[in-house]
């Protein structure tokens, strides 16, 4: 069983998994599933500002912080008791247009060879991590929340809006995966 753990679940046993929290907070709590709005609840409650953004009652939202909590405690258990200690696998085709990027370290989830410390300190770091991470974080307060709240809980519950920011997260992923990403990686 436990040899059944470690192992990359298929997206048919992960992907019904990760659906089925959306009936389960609807019928527990009628709550919505979504990740991006617990900073914002961490920071009403933790920067008690005179900042309009924060005044809300965040306490009514602190389920939200119990269940990213959650998803934190989930991963680092995961990652002490049931990592696979095998290297990643990648397809050979990716392996040697990474390599060509010079990134050939897989044994983390996250390549070590531009993601780091001293990488932050270049311009390819510095787009990747601060750009990037600015972007990412400006499109999820633009179109009302991140890619899980949209995607999983938006289109189960038949939002228009969610299929039109669910289809403007993909185009820009293929955008920058296909088009952005090998400039910068060139770099």
């Amino acid at each position: 069983m436990l040899d059944f753990l470690k192992q990359p679940w298929p997206w048919y046993i992960a992907g019904p998994l990760i659906g089925l929290t959306v009936p389960a907070l609807l019928i527990l709590g009628n709550k919505s599933f979504g990740i991006s709005s617990s900073l914002r609840h961490i920071c009403a409650a933790c920067l008690p500002a005179n900042i309009p953004f924060f005044k809300y009652d965040w306490k009514k939202e602190a389920w939200n912080l119990f269940f990213v909590f959650g998803i934190l405690l989930g991963g680092a258990i995961a990652i002490h008791f049931l990592s696979n200690p095998n290297p990643i696998e990648v397809n050979p085709k990716l392996a040697t247009e990474l390599a060509a990027y010079g990134i050939t370290d897989y044994n983390n989830l996250i390549p070590q060879d531009i993601m780091n410390w001293p990488a932050l300190l270049t311009l390819k770091g510095f787009l990747l991590m601060v750009v990037g991470g600015f972007l990412v974080g400006f499109g999820t307060r633009y179109a009302g929340g991140c890619t899980s709240g949209h995607a999983i809980m938006g289109l189960s519950n038949l939002q228009w809006p969610s299929l039109v920011a669910t289809i403007c997260f993909m185009i820009g992923g293929f955008i920058m995966a296909n088009l952005i990403l090998p400039h910068i990686l060139a770099l």
